[in-house]
């Protein structure tokens, strides 16, 4: 049942046994878990079935050091789903292990507990099965680029040739689940008796001005990286720095993937082919390999887990109407199948970076308003849509001389970097959010030490030059907001350092439970959707337990 609290103006909205907020991935896969298990689970969202400009308005917040995108906080069913490329992995082993260098332990779960729920997601909700990711590796042999690394390491990155779209999905089952969607309702705090040790209730802020409340047994914060952090540290009926915020922890060891392209290597020769790291799609799914430092190296070093992306240099690279023409390919659904199905189910290359990766100039738009920009620019770099155009069709391969490197950071868990409610107020009187993160030593002497160990690599195997200055850089040039929200509530054994126990409940409150990004104690270098959904699937099965 879906209430759309703009309209209903019903005053009783009830007591579940769930009440979980927030509808992206962690929401949603969480909700429709719950329900295999026949709990009553309302899901909040703030936002609606689609963009409007009443919930856009919420997504406003401060930040200081690497800004945050609004369109990484999308206020619809699905969240900031509803614009992602698809592009995940499974975290590494490093990055759940306690690595010495951190100022804080590691996960208080190992890689090998998470490794049956990643495949459950698989299984679930369309992410890559595991066995996926080992067999990409074959695309390496029809790639001209092959060197044999010494100290690196690969990693590779798939999506489904058609990403996921999480509330579509939803919305499409939800009418056969036992559950109840609030729309248009904003949760303003979480509250019960001052001396106690549980929540009794959520408030809710509706877009007329009314307040309502919900009732339930066990509630979930799974509002994103951010809202997670901001929500625990308004509810202060319980304790006046914050929910589950006694120990000052609450939006601590704020992280994200700061990414930007820096760095170019230019090649001995000529390559024509090097789908394997450049990127391609073969068997529905899109993907490519990173480089990395092997995880033997990062310990050895002391540095952390960031990878590169290899993408090669064509006439038309980084063009924005090259850009647009591959956004509106990827809306016309029907053309494009019959393009991919006219290879055979072959491998095919990618030419231009917009294939898999993001499509940032459009984020944040409406559909349409999205494909007129995205048409505007083609028209205008139409020159370089038609170079593009005819490569593409004609399947031929433009000769390579030179290779960029896009960045992709890990962050070091630091205490400095948080999430903090802002002296500024939104329309329900409720502090925006205030993020301050920027980039440590440690973050950026570990891509420094990956730059001079790939600049060491490529000339030993003869591959090319990687210029590359960026210990010399007065200004840090990696410093893109990634959308990847991590931290802020981490998840540990320890009260002093982290937010919510292994089964992701706040230490000091029976009932309330965090599930996203923001529970992760490390960030690794893997985009987190994947993680999040196999955690949320944990979650569920702890809470049908609790609940039984």
């Amino acid at each position: 049942m879906i209430i759309d609290l703009a309209h209903d103006r019903r005053t009783d909205l009830g007591s579940y046994d769930v009440c979980i907020i927030g509808s992206g991935p962690a929401g949603l896969v969480l909700a429709t878990e719950l329900s295999r298990f026949g709990l009553g689970v309302c899901l909040i969202e703030s936002g609606s079935i689609n963009k409007h400009p009443s919930s856009d308005e919420l997504r406003a917040l401060d930040w200081e050091g690497i800004q945050i995108k609004e369109c990484s906080r999308e206020r619809v069913v699905g969240g900031a789903s509803s614009t992602w490329s698809g592009l995940s992995a499974p975290l590494d082993p490093v990055d759940m292990s306690n690595r010495p260098f951190l100022e804080v332990p590691g996960w208080p779960i190992s890689h090998d507990d998470l490794v049956p729920y990643w495949s459950l997601a698989a299984d679930r909700y369309r992410f890559p099965p595991l066995e996926a990711f080992d067999e990409f590796r074959g695309v390496r042999t029809q790639s001209d680029l092959r060197p044999t690394w010494s100290q690196l390491d690969e990693k590779v990155f798939l999506a489904a040739a058609k990403p996921q779209r999480f509330g579509k999905d939803f919305l499409a089952i939800q009418a056969d689940l036992p559950v109840s969607v609030l729309l248009n309702a904003t949760v303003l705090e979480l509250g019960g008796p001052s001396a106690g040790d549980r929540v009794t209730h959520a408030a809710i802020a509706c877009p007329a001005g009314h307040r309502r409340t919900v009732g339930a047994s066990c509630f979930v914060c799974a509002a994103g990286g951010i809202e997670n952090c901001r929500l625990l540290l308004t509810s202060t009926k319980m304790c006046k720095l914050g929910l589950g915020n006694d120990r000052d922890q609450v939006g601590r060891y704020f992280m994200n993937h700061p990414k930007n392209p820096y760095g170019t290597v230019n090649l001995n020769g000529t390559m024509r082919e090097g789908a394997y790291f450049f990127g391609c799609i073969r068997n529905g799914l899109a993907g490519f390999a990173g480089v990395r430092l092997s995880e033997g190296s990062q310990i050895e070093q002391g540095v952390l887990n960031s990878y590169v992306r290899l993408t090669p240099t064509y006439p038309w690279s980084d063009n924005d109407g090259v850009g647009g023409a591959v956004y509106l390919a990827k809306c016309a659904d029907g053309l494009l199948d019959i393009w991919k199905r006219s290879h055979g189910g072959g491998v095919i290359p990618m030419r231009d970076y917009s294939e898999t990766g993001d499509d940032h100039a459009y984020q944040g738009c409406s559909g349409a308003q999205a494909m007129r920009r995205a048409a505007a620019d083609a028209l205008f770099h139409l020159p370089a849509v038609a170079s593009y155009a005819y490569t593409r069709l004609t399947g031929r391969s433009p000769a390579i001389r030179t290779i960029l490197l896009r960045n992709y950071m890990e962050m070091e868990p630091h205490a400095g970097n948080r999430v903090m409610l802002s002296a500024r107020k939104d329309r329900n009187g409720t502090p925006v959010a205030l993020v301050r993160h920027t980039p440590t030593p440690l973050d950026r002497r570990s891509l420094e030490r990956l730059h001079d160990t790939c600049s060491e690599e490529l000339h030993n195997t003869g591959v090319g030059r990687l210029v590359s200055g960026l210990a010399a850089e007065a200004r840090w040039p990696i410093d893109y907001d990634a959308s990847h929200h991590i931290g802020g509530t981490r998840m540990g054994d320890d009260p002093g350092c982290s937010v919510v126990d292994r089964n992701l409940r706040l230490h000091t409150v029976g009932n309330v439970y965090v599930a996203g990004s923001s529970v992760f104690p490390t960030s690794g270098c893997a985009n987190p959707t994947f993680t999040i959904c196999a955690l949320s699937i944990r979650l569920a099965e702890h809470l049908k337990s609790v609940l039984a």
